[in-house]
């Protein structure tokens, strides 16, 4: 397939895939506060701890949230 409606599907999968792993990313970070073990990241005296941020910060910028998360996560 090519032409526009192929330039026009690209940026609905992306988006797909952003959201998907949003909502995974708050699942596992809700199930691991759950057991006590929350992924938390920390600079100076910005903190994300909670299922929420994890899940907002993905969200709004998840170029940069994804990555921590993973990494903090431990893999």
């Amino acid at each position: 397939m090519s032409g526009p409606l192929a330039g026009a599907l690209l940026p609905i999968l992306v988006l797909l895939v952003v959201l998907a792993t949003d909502l995974w990313v708050y699942q596992d970070a809700r199930a691991r506060y759950e057991r006590g073990t929350p992924v938390v990241y920390q600079f100076g005296t910005f903190i994300v701890a909670t299922p929420e941020a994890w899940f907002f910060g993905c969200l709004f910028l998840w170029i940069v949230f994804f990555p921590l998360y993973l990494g903090g996560r431990g893999g």
